[in-house]
C-alpha cells in the first residue's frame, strides 16, 4: 500500500481548534422524539425535517435544502466538500482528486468517495482519532448548514431543531469532555425560547451559544426585543459565538426585501456580474458579515450595556480586523461630539480587546508577524473537516516561517481559547507529528499531484 508522509514536527503544549465542523446526521431526526414535546416533533417535521426515503432535507415545505449533510457515505464522481479534509487531505491531494472527476473514466468510485468522507464529522470516536494525526487535542464542534437555521420561519420549529441538534452534539462530547465541546445553536426566532434554550444548555457545560451576526429576517442584535438573551447570557457566562454564513437566499421568502446581509449583498453581485470566483463567495462574504457585526457592537455600546459578554468571531480570517478597529477608533475620535447615542466607556479598540477574540486560520500569515496586535485576541480555527480546513501542524509550520516564539503560538493555538472558554488543558497531549499514513492503491501519487496543480489540467477537452 502507498504511504503519504510528512516532516517530523513536535509540540510542547495543548492545541484548541476553536471552530471545526460536524456534519448533521440523520440520527438528530431520528431522536428527535426523544427530546420534544408532540407540539414541538410536529412543528419540526413541518419546519426542518431530513427525509430518509429520498434524502433530502425538507426546510419551510421545500425539499433538497442546504448542502446535503445528512447524506452519509458520499457520492460517486463528487468531492464532498464538507467531509473531505480529513487526516493528511490536503488542499494539493484534493486538486488531484478533483481534476480525476473531470473524466467519468477516472471518476472517484463509491468505495474511494465513502474512503474520503470523514465519520469524525458526525462519530465522536473517529473524530478523536483523526485528532491525534491533526495535531488537535481539544476542539469545539460547529454545525455545517449554518445557511439554513436563520431562515427557518416557524419560530417553535427552530426551537425543537435547536434542542434536538443541541442534544445530538451534547451527547457527542461526552465521548471525552476533556477534548470535546460544542457550540449550541440557539432559536433567535423567538427571545423567549432563546432565553431558554441558553439557559438549559448551560446547565450541561456548554461554554458558546453560537449565534449569527444578524438574523435572516432583519433582526440585529441591538434590537430591544434581545436584550433578554444578552441577559441571559451574561447570568450563564457563555461565549457569544458569533458565525458567519453565505447568505445563499435560497430560503428568502418571495417578496422580503427589507434587509439584506453583506454576504448576500456579495453573492448576488457575483452571480450578476459573471464572477464565480471563491475569493468573493467564500472569503469576502464572511468577511462582510464579520466587519459589520464588529462595527455594530463596538460603536453602539453594546458592551458598555452588557459588560459581563465575551465573544468569539468565528470563521471569517483575522487579517481585516487591525484596519477595521483603527477605522473605528478614527470615527469615533472624531465624531463623538455629534454622536446620539450615549458616550462609550473606552475606545472600540480597547472594548475589542477586553470582551473579544477572533478566530484565524493555518495559513494565515499576518497573525505570526503582528504578535502584538494580535496577542491576546486571537484564537485557531481548522475548519475540518470542511475542504479549506487543514491541521494544527500547518498552523505552526506558517507561525515558524515567520519566527513566532512558541509563548505565543501557544497562546494563538489554545492558550487563548482556553482561556476565554474556561476550560482547562487536557491531561495528555499531542507532542508528536504523526509522520505516515496509509493509503489504498488509488490514492494519487505524487507525479499525479504535480500534473493536477498544472492549471491545464482543470480544463475539459472534449
Amino acid at each position: 500500500m502507498p504511504v503519504q508522509r510528512f516532516a517530523p514536527m513536535t509540540k510542547n503544549f495543548a492545541t484548541f481548534d476553536c471552530d471545526a465542523h460536524v456534519t448533521e446526521p440523520p440520527l438528530i431526526w431520528e431522536r428527535a422524539h426523544e427530546f420534544l414535546t408532540r407540539d414541538e416533533l410536529d412543528a419540526l417535521k413541518q419546519t426542518i425535517w431530513w427525509d430518509a426515503d429520498s434524502r433530502l432535507l425538507i426546510v419551510n415545505g421545500r425539499a433538497g435544502i442546504g448542502l446535503g449533510s445528512p447524506r452519509t457515505g458520499g457520492i460517486p464522481g463528487t468531492m464532498r466538500v464538507i467531509t473531505n479534509a480529513g487526516p493528511g487531505v490536503k488542499h494539493d491531494i484534493q486538486r488531484a482528486l478533483n481534476v480525476r472527476n473531470l473524466d467519468s473514466k477516472t471518476a472517484l468510485t463509491q468505495d474511494q468517495v465513502a474512503y474520503l468522507d470523514h465519520a469524525g464529522s458526525y462519530e465522536p470516536k473517529p473524530r478523536l482519532k483523526d485528532m491525534d494525526v491533526q495535531g488537535i487535542d481539544q476542539v469545539m464542534i460547529i454545525p455545517t448548514e449554518i445557511d439554513i437555521y436563520p431562515w427557518l420561519e416557524n419560530a417553535l420549529g427552530a426551537k425543537a431543531f435547536c434542542r434536538a441538534y443541541n442534544e445530538w452534539a451534547y451527547e457527542y462530547t461526552l465521548a471525552d469532555p476533556e477534548r470535546l465541546f460544542f457550540a449550541a445553536l440557539i432559536p433567535m426566532q423567538h427571545p423567549d425560547y432563546a432565553v431558554a434554550e441558553v439557559r438549559r444548555v448551560a446547565a450541561l457545560g456548554c461554554r458558546v451559544a453560537l449565534v449569527r451576526p444578524m438574523d435572516a429576517f432583519g433582526n440585529y442584535p441591538l434590537q430591544p426585543k434581545y436584550e433578554p438573551v444578552w441577559d441571559a447570557l451574561e447570568e450563564t457566562g457563555m461565549v457569544y459565538g458569533m458565525h458567519p454564513f453565505p447568505a445563499f437566499g435560497s430560503l428568502k421568502p418571495s417578496g422580503y426585501s427589507e434587509q439584506y446581509s453583506g454576504a448576500e449583498l456579495i453573492r448576488k453581485t457575483v452571480a450578476t456580474a459573471g464572477l464565480p470566483h471563491t475569493f468573493l463567495t467564500n472569503v469576502q462574504n464572511f468577511q462582510a458579515e464579520a466587519a459589520l457585526w464588529v462595527s455594530l457592537v463596538l460603536m453602539s455600546g453594546f458592551f458598555d450595556r452588557h459588560p459581563k459578554i465575551n465573544a468569539a468571531v468565528f470563521e471569517a480570517s483575522s487579517t481585516w480586523l487591525s484596519f477595521l478597529i483603527d477605522e473605528c477608533d478614527k470615527a469615533y475620535r472624531l465624531y463623538r461630539n455629534e454622536r446620539q447615542l450615549p458616550p462609550l466607556k473606552r475606545l472600540p479598540s480597547e472594548t475589542f480587546a477586553l470582551h473579544c477574540m477572533t478566530g484565524f486560520e493555518g495559513d494565515e500569515a499576518p497573525p505570526a508577524r503582528l504578535p502584538e496586535f494580535y496577542g491576546d485576541i486571537l484564537a485557531w480555527s481548522s475548519d475540518v473537516y470542511h475542504h479549506d480546513g487543514d491541521d494544527a501542524w500547518r498552523a505552526i509550520e506558517t507561525m515558524q516561517k515567520y519566527s513566532l516564539p512558541v509563548e505565543d503560538q501557544a497562546k494563538f493555538l489554545g492558550g487563548n481559547a482556553r482561556r476565554l472558554y474556561k476550560v482547562q488543558a487536557p491531561a495528555k497531549i499531542i507532542r508528536d507529528r504523526v509522520t505516515e499514513i496509509e493509503r489504498p492503491d488509488w490514492w494519487p501519487t505524487e507525479e499525479e499531484v504535480r500534473a493536477s496543480l498544472r492549471p491545464e489540467a482543470a480544463v475539459t477537452r472534449s
